[in-house]
């Protein structure tokens, strides 16, 4: 009986071993078969275990455990420096790289703004990589090319060929930090950053297959709650005016749909013309149901998130006070007195 325990012992102690080892080796298979180009920095000073998180964070590696393991059984000490690496790669290839200094070319960083428009963000292009205006701007409304990313990118659908649209990826270049080369193209930043929305959206992937509203419709409704308030707080409730207004055909009646349809920057003084207008943003004119064509800015992921949580309550109106926060009504004559309490 004893032998037998300890057979028994043996054989479960190896099954651990085994399955350990298993996990240690397939930790350090590549993550993704995508080939593109991810920018990525080592700063001097940085531990391995920093180093190991930027990595998984960047979504390079699979286990950071794995990583480590590998890193001290072969004394790897890495370089500092700006480096380009394809998703493709595994833990072995990534640190081969890191270990030669085989460093990139010289790179920019730029920080996108959440909220912003595409126009907003090509100002920054052209001052940090040199990219025209009509550069940008005729490559985001290439009919050709678009399509070419429909092709590629799950999120993207027939909605942005709408020539109605100012900017067709109005809504889908993902604010946040990113790292480019000097000489980058157009295509190069564009599809960087589509890159970003999608990973942002696949976190989202349940809410988004729940919805009635598509992605289009959703990064719409995000955009409008950006616009319309700065206030993380204020977002879910916004959304559930939009939902409720939705639901019960009425205008939406949003300020920041008429700046958009009018061209005009949110700073910008607003004309009776202006929110009259009728065009295919403008929710402000009262003969407008449902969303506008495409979104208005590029919104956040809290925006983002809110789109797909409404708050669950029953609002209709809404009045911003001189702080910009805002103040919720169920009735007309509840959102009349709120306009003069905080007017």
């Amino acid at each position: 009986m004893k032998k037998k325990i300890i057979i028994i012992s043996c054989i479960s102690i190896l099954v651990v071993i085994l399955l350990a080892v298993s996990l240690y080796f397939y930790g350090l298979t590549s993550r993704s078969q995508n080939n593109d180009n991810v920018a990525f920095v080592v700063n001097k000073g940085e531990s391995t275990k920093q180093i190991i998180n930027n990595l998984y964070e960047a979504k390079l590696i699979r286990s950071k455990l794995s990583a480590l393991i590998y890193v001290k059984l072969h004394k790897i000490s890495v370089q500092a420096g700006n480096y380009e690496l394809k998703e493709s790669l595994n833990v072995q290839d990534i640190f081969d790289i890191l270990t030669n200094g085989k460093v990139k070319k010289e790179t920019v960083k730029i920080t996108f703004i959440e909220g912003k428009r595409l126009v907003d963000f090509e100002e920054q292009l052209e001052e940090k990589l040199g990219i025209t205006e009509s550069a940008f701007l005729d490559t985001i409304n290439d009919k050709e090319y678009l399509q070419e990313l429909i092709n590629k990118y799950s999120f993207l659908d027939d909605s942005i060929l709408n020539d109605q649209i100012y900017y067709s990826l109005e809504g889908y270049l993902f604010p946040a930090t990113y790292e480019f080369y000097k000489k980058a193209s157009v295509k190069d930043v564009i599809e960087r950053m589509l890159k970003k929305t999608g990973d942002v959206l696949a976190e989202y992937e349940t809410l988004i297959k729940e919805s009635k509203y598509n992605v289009h419709e959703i990064l719409t409704m995000a955009s409008i709650i950006e616009n319309e308030t700065k206030y993380q707080s204020d977002r879910p409730l916004v959304s559930q005016v939009i939902y409720k207004r939705l639901d019960t055909n009425m205008s939406l009646g949003m300020d920041v749909t008429a700046y958009y349809g009018a061209r005009k920057k949110l700073t910008d003084p607003i004309t009776s013309v202006d929110l009259n207008a009728e065009n295919a943003y403008n929710t402000r004119n009262t003969a407008f149901k449902g969303l506008p064509v495409g979104p208005i800015c590029n919104p956040s992921e809290d925006s983002i998130k809110a789109a797909l949580e409404p708050s669950d309550s029953n609002y209709v109106y809404f009045y911003a006070d001189k702080g910009g926060k805002l103040h919720f009504a169920t009735t007309y004559s509840e959102f009349q007195e709120l306009k003069k309490t905080y007017s």
